[in-house]
This record gives C-alpha cells, sequence and structure tokens, in this order.
C-alpha cells in the first residue's frame, strides 16, 4: 500500500543514502525528497533513483530554479518539491515528466501554481496556515486538487490535518535528522507508518 507522505531527508549524506532509503521503503513510505540543502545531494538522488526508481518516486526538495530542475531529472530524478511558488519551475519540471509540488500559502499562490501545471500543492509553512486554514482553503480549490501539508504536521496530528482537508504529508525531522543509525530511522518510519493508517481508520 502507497502511503501519500513524502519523507524529506534533509542532510543526507550520499553514503548512507541507499541504507537510509531501503529502511524508509521498507516501512512503508514510497516518496524521497532530498533537499538541494543537504551534501552533495545530486549524488544522493542519483543513488536513490538508481537502486528505488522502479518502486518509489524518488527527487528534489528546495528546488529554486529551472536549472536545478533540470539536473535533478540527469540524474534520474521524479520529483520537485519547491518552498515557493515559481511559473517557470513548475512547467519546466512538468516538462521534463517530473512532479512539482511548488509550495503555496495563499488562495492566489494555490491557484497560480495549479495554472502553471503542478501536480499538487505543498501547503508551506502548514504550522502558520494550521488546519483552519487548510479547511478555510479547501473549499475553493478545483476538485481532485492534491494538498500535502509540510511543516507542523506529523503523526501526532495526522488525524486533524486529514479531517481539514489534507490529502498527505512531508515528513522532515520527525523521521530523518543527520546522524541517526537506522534503527532509529526505521523505528519512526514505521511509527509515522502506523500513525497515519490509524488516522484514515
Amino acid at each position: 500500500m502507497s502511503r501519500p507522505i513524502i519523507a524529506i531527508l534533509r542532510g543526507l549524506q550520499p553514503t548512507e543514502a541507499e541504507a537510509v532509503g531501503r529502511v524508509i521503503i521498507d516501512a512503508g513510505i514510497d516518496q524521497i525528497e532530498v533537499p538541494l540543502n543537504s551534501p552533495d545531494p545530486l549524488e544522493s538522488i542519483g543513488q536513490l533513483a538508481s537502486a528505488f526508481g522502479d518502486k518509489a518516486l524518488v527527487g528534489a526538495g528546495t528546488v529554486l530554479t529551472v536549472e536545478q530542475a533540470e539536473d535533478v531529472a540527469l540524474v534520474g530524478g521524479k520529483l520537485i518539491v519547491s518552498p515557493n511558488y515559481d511559473a517557470e519551475v513548475i512547467a519546466r519540471s512538468v516538462a521534463l515528466n517530473m512532479q512539482s509540488w511548488p509550495g503555496v500559502f495563499t488562495p492566489t499562490e494555490a491557484f497560480a501554481a495549479l495554472k502553471a501545471g503542478a501536480s499538487g500543492l505543498k501547503l508551506f509553512p502548514g504550522v502558520m496556515a494550521g488546519t483552519s486554514g487548510l479547511a478555510a482553503l479547501r473549499p475553493v480549490l478545483p476538485k481532485g486538487t492534491l494538498v500535502y501539508a509540510v511543516g507542523g504536521a506529523g503523526p501526532e496530528n495526522f488525524g486533524a490535518w486529514i479531517a481539514a482537508g489534507a490529502d498527505g504529508f512531508g515528513i522532515g525531522s520527525a523521521l530523518y535528522k543527520p546522524g541517526m543509525s537506522l534503527s532509529e530511522i526505521a523505528d519512526r518510519a514505521q511509527q509515522i507508518v502506523s500513525a497515519y493508517d490509524s488516522a484514515i481508520g
């Protein structure tokens, strides 16, 4: 069962990429984002895409430019996540057959991102919008729009966010921080999956 959860591996080292990816995928999370402000991110993304590209959606986060999106495509990435709305980044990502998930916070940004071709919307920072913010935004979005809450959404409040209209989540430090052992990452991934499964009933 695929779950709408993106693992955000900020600070991942290429030397641990494959091992970390494996325990996360084994736990039931099959979307992985390596933010571009990590050490040698393209190398890590390339390793993950090569090892798991047939069973996981792998790509980059903190993608701010068209050139960065193109670099991710060259190493086999299929997912582009940004903290902001940038029409050119969205259009180029989609043209390269990658999913584009721009960060939005307002209805204006949300509609502009969808018009530019975004695959889905990253409500960011989720902690600022809150579940009430999403609940207010959700009714005006076109039917079928996917919204993932990122920042302030996690296993302790999945249920509240889902009730507010979240379709999925991006999970960062609750899942992975540099220096964590594989067993701790595996435990956290399993807890996150269990919490999500419980929240959706």
